[in-house]
């Protein structure tokens, strides 16, 4: 029995012994990149898709600081977009403070996971966020 589920498609768990990643639909036409099944491309109307791995570390270009949010969802967080090798993600980006002096743009992030919540057969949901990557310039 799976104890996990990822909470969108598009995130893999690495349950195959690969660590945890996102996919992305490509078109074949364009070269545009999607998140979840595609019928048709919105950039070329272009119908055939392959698929094809996200980076899992990334920078981050640009980012807000989310004060109110649906009842229920803690705040302040940092919703940001993430440029994975030329491929943009949204993402909320965690473990760090929620502050204009903890994030900046250009930041370099790496892909992580998280339980999001357990049902009540013990499956656990899993989401990903972008937390800071370790730079080397740490002391």
């Amino acid at each position: 029995m799976t104890t996990s589920v990822p909470i969108v498609e598009y995130l893999v768990l690495g349950d195959d012994g690969s660590s945890p990643h996102l996919i992305a639909q490509r078109c074949k036409h364009c070269g545009a990149h999607f998140f979840d099944r595609r019928d048709a491309c919105a950039a070329c109307f272009g119908t055939e898709f392959t698929t094809t791995g996200v980076s899992p570390t990334g920078t981050l270009e640009t980012f807000t600081i989310v004060a109110v949010a649906a009842p229920g969802v803690e705040v302040p967080f940092v919703a940001g977009l993430v440029d994975c090798d030329g491929i943009s993600v949204r993402a909320n980006i965690v473990n760090v403070e929620p502050s204009a002096e903890a994030v900046r743009m250009g930041m370099p992030l790496r892909l992580t996971t998280f339980p999001i919540g357990t049902d009540d057969d013990g499956v656990t949901a899993v989401g990903f966020g972008f937390e800071p990557a370790a730079t080397g310039k740490e002391k």
